[in-house]
């Protein structure tokens, strides 16, 4: 380990390489608290392309692992060291390196902030609506890597839907210019989908191609609704969803998390406030009105004990801060294990339901947060800070809701990845075949294994 990390600092600007305890400690692992890690060998803090060619062509040589990080603000392990590694960091790389207006696209590296390029963009007149709850911290190339949602991508699609190409470094060194600027083209296979979402297990993805949205056209409105129980709450998603309504945000929030953000925050909340859904839609005029009041009374329908609506920006953003501030209020009652299943919309009551009952049978505190217009789920299970018998329990009840999603045909894992926290559920997903798909892909573009090993796919049978 002496020796490539001699190498690095030879041939990498100074104070780019860090060995010192406290940074080897602090950049080991991402916010998946109860992920296994070890302490890497150093952490390179790439400022260009040409320092992560560097780092990946000296790290082949030695046959030292590479774990490429963003900000760190991933929920599943995903960059997580192992012992002896290099972590690649790529925080620092935050230029956003052209805005093509007409064109609608952007070209950024990887280390920019979402909402540093939301507000960029804006100023152009354009719009990057993916917005995972994290944008304000979270990187641009680790929500490619991860295809990270968000609370609009009910309606507007996930981060793959608007990478249209990037810059890999492969495992070798060498560096692929993938995709294109254009509105379409199918010319060869899509290698740009291929990366998005793999973990930085088959390349390091240094800057991104997006496209972008006109930023004017709508006009926002949201319907609030308190529910006394998860599953009316669950009804009335089922009910928006066969009414053929697409809201551009439908979040769920328990009883749970909105007692934790009314006591955080000092604010009051109906007595049978057991359930929150927040709904927005976009549309201009009267057809906005009208989709807004027909939310409206399908909250009411399935049980909605108060309901209120909003159009005024301010009001908006205070009726959706409970949906912002949830994880952090949860994260202060103690270490937060955060699930990702995704179900078919249809399928969100008895989702809910069964997770209420794993929570009773192992005898430990979930809350729940979804973007529950997709069917994407969060429940939070929260352990008390050194109680082992608890922990278990929160993860017999994590692998629990991980089959009860797979049995109603969900898949394991809805924007969060796979990372290390999955990988048994998504080896129960992935047939033989599938998995064997996964391998020679790996093998083919990494055939040392040495990109983020052990990540984003079961490795055997």
């Amino acid at each position: 380990m002496h020796s490539v990390v001699e190498a690095l600092r030879a041939a990498l600007p100074p104070h780019t390489v860090a060995t010192d305890a406290e940074t080897l400690e602090r950049r080991s692992h991402d916010d998946a608290e109860w992920a296994d890690f070890g302490l890497p060998a150093a952490v390179v803090f790439a400022s260009s392309i040409d320092d992560v060619v560097a780092t990946v062509r000296i790290a082949a040589a030695h046959g030292v692992a590479v774990v490429p990080r963003g900000a760190g603000t991933g929920l599943s392990g995903g960059a997580n060291a192992t012992p002896g590694c290099l972590v690649l960091s790529l925080e620092r790389m935050t230029r956003i390196v052209e805005v093509d207006a007409a064109e609608r696209y952007a070209v950024v590296e990887a280390g920019v902030l979402n909402d540093d390029l939301r507000r960029h963009v804006a100023a152009h007149g354009l719009w990057y609506p993916p917005d995972p709850a994290s944008q304000a911290i979270s990187t641009i190339g680790g929500n490619v890597a991860t295809n990270a949602g968000g609370i609009c991508c009910v309606k507007y699609g996930v981060t793959r839907d608007y990478v249209i190409g990037m810059t890999v470094v492969l495992a070798d060194g060498s560096v692929a210019k993938l995709g294109r600027t254009t509105a379409k083209g199918v010319t060869g296979y899509d290698l740009t989908g291929l990366f998005v979402g793999s973990e930085g297990t088959l390349g390091i993805i240094v800057d991104v191609t997006v496209k972008l949205r006109p930023l004017g056209g709508r006009e926002e409105r949201a319907v609030v609704g308190y529910f006394r129980t998860l599953t009316d709450a669950g009804r009335a998603v089922a009910a928006v969803s066969e009414a053929g309504i697409v809201p551009s945000a439908l979040e769920l929030i328990d009883r749970t998390c909105l007692h934790a953000v009314a006591e955080w925050q000092g604010w009051d909340l109906p007595e049978d406030a057991n359930a929150l859904l927040l709904a927005k839609v976009d549309e201009p005029g009267a057809r906005g009105e009208e989709l807004a009041a027909a939310i409206e009374a399908h909250f009411r329908t399935a049980g909605g004990s108060r309901v209120e609506r909003a159009v005024e920006p301010a009001d908006i953003d205070r009726l959706f801060g409970a949906r912002r501030l949830a994880y952090p209020a949860l994260e202060r009652l103690g270490p937060v294990l955060t699930e990702d299943v995704c179900v078919p919309r249809g399928a969100v009551p008895e989702m809910l339901a069964r997770i209420e009952e794993a929570a009773a049978d192992a005898g430990v505190v979930i809350a729940n947060i979804a973007h529950a217009g997709d069917g994407n789920l969060h429940p939070l299970i929260i352990a008390p800070e050194g109680d082992g018998d608890a922990k278990s329990r929160a993860k017999a009840a994590f692998d629990r809701i991980v089959d009860d999603c797979r049995a109603l045909g969900g898949t394991v894992t809805g924007e969060h990845g796979v990372g290390l926290l999955k990988l048994d559920g998504a080896a129960a997903e992935l047939s033989p075949v599938v998995r064997g798909l996964h391998r020679s892909i790996k093998h083919a573009l990494d055939p040392a294994g040495l990109l983020n090993p052990g990540k984003a796919f079961p490795n055997g049978d």
